[in-house]
């Protein structure tokens, strides 16, 4: 089952599929009526649902109950090496045919066609055209194949264990050392502290191949799988089909038992206090883990303590939200909920934070002190209204979206609906669930939650922090002071007052001059009376999904060298003072219910606003955007705790190899460039930066609202949609002036460079080769240049990965640019082991001459092609695509229409018109940067 998640971090633990009708609370929830699931003789689970979006195509997946927890000691690292042997060689796709015919109908390895191990499964992602049966087909034959016909040659084996290695060199690092040694006290006594699904590095490299064999045979088994189509299909082929490719198949005789592997509980709480070199952050996590095993949702009684455990999980995150936005921020951020740990069978209450170095134990009070607070004192009753709000409004969208959902979704909720047993009723029936039980559930009920999930046994407490001169490490003994503080001097939260408004002037509304229509394109221009320009495209991709951009020329290169020192950094913290008068804590509030949010940017060349909304919050965005025109606030407190909060983000990130390689590279290519910062704000710049001249230079740049243009796609009611363009665009204030954008004359170093950057004590290498310059910029070597790069990308592949089973990934790309000069730029980089540098690299060099001389090969430039058909077919139905287009014709002076000559551009690039792309751009010079490991 899916779920809600507050931000990108606070696990919000409401269902997106569930709800009741008229029932009971002991009812047992139903299943989704719209997916056709069966079982057949051999135990293999499927599921089928029809979902027209996107068209002509399906997503095929197949998913085992088997992963790294099942290997035995001699097999450690064996369960993701099989899935990597499912893309080497199949009885019906030998050696790398796989890849390369799935290349030929539009599927990209790594991006679309994909897998995952874990400890508990392993899941392949198979999405393919559905415009033809021969390619249905061959997608169940892939799916056969890689359930039961992987040939697993020596000769194949052997290749990849190259890649695998590469894989596990990505993993090494800060983070898994310290991982290494706090596993066994978080999952203390478990199988799952030994079995990482990497594996062991000498066990991948010695391994004997009846070991993967055994494997294979013994838990890629019938009745530990489940195919899942969801799809432009008819529901009864595919039953057919999945009947025809799967019955026959038999499991073993004397088959395995598939254990469940168990956390053991304990009395004492553990403490681990982890410290690394490399380290980049100092981090804080408390878990409280459960006594017993998780239980299924069977019944609505079940979902109604989920919805609980839900709304408290967002009453809590809100309040940690609170401290994170304050002008003494003890963290970055901090977060808690109830799920799962590593493991399958063993929940846990997890509160997590981020602190500034040496700030660990008071970002550990402040959590412990939250949950201890509420424990006390219980939430308040308009905090359980807002976070009820936050509920209904997710819920309402989803409703109102049920059939424009894309066919990934379903297959992710039938996927977790097969492995974890999440309840999967539907939408409808969701949506009248909460309707009916969410007002049900009182204060009380939540207040609960919190004695469940806190106790003094089956805790453990891990901190991580850099090791550098300066930081102390905390002792156990203090850890055990702070959760152990005695609650009695907590007081109580105070729920302050929730704004009435996000605007605090009055508006002088304007008008609409002028209205043109292109209908070619689906699009309609205003001219207002302030004179910005409005254009806007009424789609019904989304029933709601409104997005919005402004943008103007100008951006921070109108500024002097000096200023755009003093500001550039400062930039990001300007909004953190929020707007009419309101701290970010206030609009947080007053947002709870409401879809809708705006962030304003100043870019090197633009400054402009990027939004959404639904259709009913759309109000809500204008008056954010209003307010960030005319109303942002001046806070010299919300400033600085933004810069604490930054600090604590990056006051470490040099001593990551991989960052220092890349500030350090791109520092010595723009040593001529005194506008080239760094990559990320570093302790030292904020020493020069001056908040005040930001926010002034800010105000400048959107004092006239006339320089801008304005967009909005998505559902829009065009009534209401002119009736609000003129009370909040057209009354911005303006001085009609237009400005465009500079060239200040900055370039890279001239010349052919190689440079080499030691950092790291781990064996890993990384490579760049970066191919940039001045050209004069012709809008037809777009596509030919792009093409250029995901063709290089597969040949790197070939070369690099398989053929010479050197690096786990490479990357390509090309491209040219118009504004602030003609310029292009080609780009390949790959991580690798440091004795391979110097060889790959040449490869990679050599692969690039090849092009030159030679030019792509015909089934390449097919590959590029169809493939690019295929996301054109399906990103133009998205309202994305449209906001996209709308920016880069503003950004290259062009013209809308060309989107719709797309396909007939494609069609009629040549692998001669890439080749002599080639030819001008991949001869000139090269700019060269290895990381290496630094020698002892």
């Amino acid at each position: 089952m899916n779920y809600f998640k507050k931000l990108s971090v606070a696990v919000f633990v409401l269902p997106l599929s569930m709800l009741a009708q008229d029932v009971g609370l002991s009812a047992k929830i139903p299943f989704d009526a719209n997916v056709r699931t069966g079982v057949l003789p051999n135990g293999l689970t499927y599921f089928i649902r029809k979902n027209a979006k996107p068209e002509k195509k399906v997503d095929l997946r197949l998913v085992i109950k088997a992963g790294s927890i099942l290997e035995t000691d001699a097999q450690q690292g064996l369960a993701h090496f099989m899935e990597h042997m499912c893309f080497n060689g199949t009885k019906r796709f030998p050696k790398n045919k796989l890849v390369d015919y799935l290349q030929s109908i539009g599927v990209k390895f790594g991006q679309h066609l994909n897998a995952y191990t874990s400890f508990d499964e392993t899941v392949y992602f198979l999405p393919i055209p559905a415009d033809s049966p021969e390619k249905i087909e061959n997608g169940f034959n892939i799916l056969e194949d890689w359930a039961f016909n992987t040939t697993l040659t020596p000769e194949e084996v052997d290749k990849e264990r190259g890649v695998v290695l590469e894989e596990y060199r990505l993993g090494l690092g800060a983070d898994k050392r310290m991982m290494g040694r706090f596993m066994p006290k978080m999952m203390y006594n478990s199988q799952y502290a030994n079995r990482l699904p990497i594996g062991q590095k000498e066990v991948l490299e010695n391994f004997t191949y009846d070991k993967l064999t055994s494997f294979y045979k013994d838990w890629y088994r019938p009745n530990l799988m489940a195919v899942i189509v969801v799809g432009d299909i008819d529901v009864n082929e595919m039953e057919q089909k999945i009947k025809a490719h799967f019955s026959s198949y038999k499991n073993p005789k004397n088959e395995k038992p598939r254990k469940q592997f168990e956390v053991p509980n304990h009395k004492e709480t553990f403490i681990a206090i982890e410290s690394d070199k490399e380290a980049t952050s100092s981090d804080v996590q408390l878990l409280y883990k459960d006594l017993d095993a998780p239980k299924k949702s069977v019944t609505v009684k079940d979902l109604k303590s989920e919805m609980v455990e839900g709304l408290f999980t967002s009453m809590i995150n809100a309040r940690l939200d609170e401290y994170a936005n304050s002008t003494t921020p003890p963290f970055l951020y901090g977060f808690s909920y109830h799920g799962e740990t590593f493991a399958k069978t063993k929940k846990a209450y997890q509160s997590v934070a981020m602190s500034q170095d040496n700030k660990q134990l008071e970002a550990l009070k402040v959590l412990v002190d939250e949950n201890n607070r509420v424990k006390k004192y219980g939430f308040k009753a308009a905090e359980l209204e807002r976070a009820k709000a936050e509920i209904l409004a997710a819920m309402d969208k989803q409703f109102k979206e049920k059939d424009k959902q894309n066919s990934e979704m379903y297959v992710n909720e039938l996927q977790s609906y097969f492995l974890n047993n999440d309840p999967t009723p539907g939408i409808e029936w969701s949506y009248n669930f909460v309707s009916k039980v969410l007002p049900t559930i009182s204060i009380e009920d939540v207040n609960a939650e919190i004695s469940k999930l806190i106790r003094d046994e089956n805790r453990v407490v891990i901190l991580t922090s850099p090791e550098k001169e300066g930081i102390k490490k905390a002792t156990e003994q203090e850890v055990l002071a702070v959760i152990n503080n005695d609650a009695a001097s907590i007081k109580d939260y105070e729920d302050k007052a929730v704004a009435t408004s996000l605007l605090r002037s009055s508006i002088k509304e304007g008008t609409i001059t002028a209205k043109t229509t292109n209908d070619k394109v689906g699009v309609k221009t205003f001219q207002l009376s302030n004179g910005a320009v409005v254009k806007y495209k009424k789609t019904d991709f989304k029933n709601e999904e409104i997005l919005f951009e402004a943008v103007s020329f100008g951006g921070s290169n109108m500024y002097s060298n000096e200023d755009f020192k003093k500001v550039n950094w400062a930039n990001g913290g300007l909004t953190e003072a929020g707007i009419s008068g309101l701290k970010t804590n206030d609009i947080t509030k007053f947002m709870s219910g409401k879809i809708a949010s705006v962030s304003p940017y100043i870019s090197g060349m633009t400054e402009g606003l990027r939004g959404s909304s639904t259709p009913k919050d759309f109000e809500y965005m204008l008056q954010m955007m209003y307010a960030y025109f005319t109303d942002l606030n001046y806070d010299v407190e919300a400033f600085e705790a933004f810069k604490q909060k930054q600090n604590s983000m990056y006051s470490n990130i040099s001593s990551q190899p991989n960052f220092y390689f890349s500030q350090e590279f791109y520092s010595y290519l723009n040593q001529n460039n005194p506008r080239f910062l760094g990559l990320v704000p570093l302790e030292k710049e904020w020493a020069y930066t001056d908040y005040k001249l930001a926010y002034e230079k800010y105000k400048e740049r959107f004092a006239n609202a006339g320089d801008f243009e304005f967009y909005f796609v998505g559902n829009i009611d065009e009534t209401q949609f002119e009736n609000l363009v003129k009370k909040y665009i057209a009354s911005l204030p303006s001085t009609k002036s237009k400005e465009t954008y500079k060239d200040l004359g900055y370039r890279m170093i001239k010349g052919d460079v190689k440079k080499v950057i030691n950092k790291g004590t781990d064996p890993k290498s990384n490579v760049t080769i970066l191919i940039s310059g001045e050209s004069t910029y012709d809008a037809n070597e777009i596509l030919p240049m792009q093409f250029l790069g995901e063709i290089l990308n597969i040949k790197l592949t070939e070369k690099l990965r398989e053929a010479e089973s050197g690096v786990y990934t490479v990357r390509s790309s090309g491209s040219v640019s118009k504004v602030p000069y003609g310029s292009y730029n080609f780009n390949i980089s790959f991580p690798c082991g440091p004795d391979n540098a110097d060889k790959l690299t040449q490869s990679a060099l050599q692969e690039m001459e090849k092009l030159v001389a030679n030019g792509p090969e015909e089934k390449d430039v097919l590959k590029v092609k169809e493939t690019n058909l295929l996301e054109y077919k399906k990103n133009s139905k998205e309202n994305r695509f449209w906001m996209s287009n709308f920016t880069k014709v503003y950004m290259n002076s062009g013209n809308l229409e060309d989107v719709l000559k797309y396909e007939e551009n494609v069609n009629a690039v040549t692998a001669k018109q890439i080749q002599e792309v080639a030819k001008k751009y991949l001869t000139q010079e090269k700019k060269i940067g290895v990381l290496m490991p630094e020698t002892k």
